[in-house]
């Protein structure tokens, strides 16, 4: 299992700021009330490092899966399913085969199979007869919980200006095959290690005639029972060039839904409490900002707090509607002379998704982030539940927490709190292995709280907000 100890220099912060300073010569003395709840342990586990396998992401095996890819003609849904060099069903077995060798190469270290699903005519006017959807899915088994899962996959279909037209060249290089080449590597890097938990690599098909690959698969979880923690829709990793001619190779964006209504009861009530923008989707988002800012360089996370694109969707939106946390992890700038274009030259405009269009060297940067986001997820034990809070009309705030039923492993737990209008978590205290913590001093009526689990390996789950009130 991954675990690596490096310095804590958290730990050190504090050490240091607990002894004298001698400068210039100067003795410093600090105030030893800078530490005010003597409640937090002296130790914590250590931060992991996860640079190592991002470092192992390579442009050019991206861009030469890219290609291949994009050598099938055309990936469309209805298309060609017999040939083997034209067509979707030539391109869906490419990515079977593709997982099968890596899997040879980890010593049969993952489960790679289609799963189908007949779509019946008539369903949408994009399905005009019976079509059989395939999903292509390899799961790489986790040592102590083989039925926690985290998903990254991108969708393998692609499509021209007419959405029913699948006789023509549709190279759909970047859209999507960037997304699915970001999982075959990141199967690459991960299937040489072992993880906690279960980690599937997913390419869809069906998305552009809508989303049926992903809610296939998202169906297909709910009912086997899957306690699917993450999924990270790619779709779209390569370009850096928008249709105003900027260019941007240093962003990216993480889509995430607002809380579902569903998870508020009638006693914990988003307009008395808050909580609207911190269900577990958006948890997910700030998770994969913090791997991003803390293992991809030059790379900075820009959270949307939007289900998608506006007016615009994605595989991720079908395992949201089955109660999933799902993010969609894309570039920054789109190109629309790009997508979903026949292949002409117009006014001097080229027209289509060709792979010409895709920066491999950021792709390469975005893989990464979900390469650390899988590692580290499937690394951390189960989140807590029944996360409570309370602290009205006081001056500090207490939450609680159980442990997850089939928590093993768990070093202890990390409290998280940040200002109402931050968008992402601003402080993090590590309390122990503990089941209640009060934070002195720090007011409930100006903050929001979570709590996460932390391993002795110092990967963390996500957050959890409170879903009620201390009794």
């Amino acid at each position: 299992m991954l675990s690596v100890a490096p310095p804590n220099f958290a730990l050190m912060h504090m050490r240091f700021v607990a002894s004298f300073v001698i400068l210039a010569g100067l003795l410093i003395v600090p105030v030893a009330e800078a530490q005010t709840d003597q409640s937090i342990p002296d130790s914590a586990p250590p931060t992991p490092q996860l640079e190592p396998l991002v470092n192992q992401v390579q442009a050019e095996r991206l861009r030469s899966d890219v290609q291949a890819m994009v050598d099938f003609g055309t990936r469309h849904t209805l298309s060609d399913t017999t040939s083997d060099t034209r067509g979707i069903g030539a391109a869906r077995r490419w990515v079977h085969d593709t997982f099968e060798s890596i899997s040879d190469d980890c010593g049969g270290c993952l489960e790679v199979f289609y799963q189908k699903d007949t779509i019946e005519a008539g369903v949408t006017e994009r399905i005009p007869e019976a079509t059989e959807v395939y999903n292509v899915m390899a799961i790489q088994r986790g040592t102590t919980y083989p039925n926690r899962y985290v998903l990254m996959g991108g969708h393998l279909d692609s499509r021209v200006s007419d959405i029913m037209d699948a006789e023509s060249d549709a190279p759909g290089a970047n859209d999507a095959a960037s997304g699915v080449a970001g999982s075959i590597e990141a199967a690459r890097v991960l299937s040489q290690h072992e993880f906690a938990s279960s980690i599937v690599y997913v390419g869809f098909t069906g998305e552009e005639q809508g989303l049926f690959g992903a809610q296939i698969a998202a169906e297909n979880a709910r009912e086997n029972g899957w306690e699917l923690f993450g999924v990270l829709n790619n779709d779209m990793i390569g370009n850096v060039e928008g249709i105003s001619g900027a260019t941007d190779n240093t962003t990216f964006r993480i889509f995430s839904q607002v809380r579902p209504d569903s998870l508020h009861a009638d006693t914990w009530s988003t307009r008395f409490f808050g909580g609207e923008n911190d269900g577990p989707s958006r948890q997910l988002a700030r998770y994969v900002a913090r791997m991003a800012d803390t293992y991809v360089d030059n790379l900075d996370p820009e959270l949307i707090y939007r289900l998608d694109r506006f007016g615009r969707g994605g595989d991720h939106r079908a395992f949201n509607d089955e109660g999933f946390p799902s993010v969609r992890v894309m570039e920054y700038l789109e190109n629309y002379n790009r997508q979903h274009q026949d292949l002409r030259t117009e006014n001097g405009i080229e027209y289509g998704d060709t792979i010409d269009g895709i920066d491999f060297t950021y792709a390469a940067k975005i893989t990464g982030v979900n390469v650390a986001s899988l590692a580290s997820l499937a690394s951390a034990p189960p989140a807590p539940s029944e996360v409570a809070i309370g602290g009205a009309v006081q001056p500090s705030t207490t939450l609680s927490w159980t442990p997850h039923e089939d928590a093993e492993n768990v070093a202890g737990y990390v409290v998280y709190w940040r200002p109402t209008s931050a968008a992402r978590w601003t402080n993090r205290r590590y309390v122990g292995d503990v089941t209640e913590h009060t934070l002195e001093n720090i007011m409930i009526d100006n903050h929001f709280f979570g709590v996460a689990a932390v391993g002795p390996n110092g990967h963390e789950s996500p957050v959890v907000f409170p879903q009620r009130m201390m009794r």
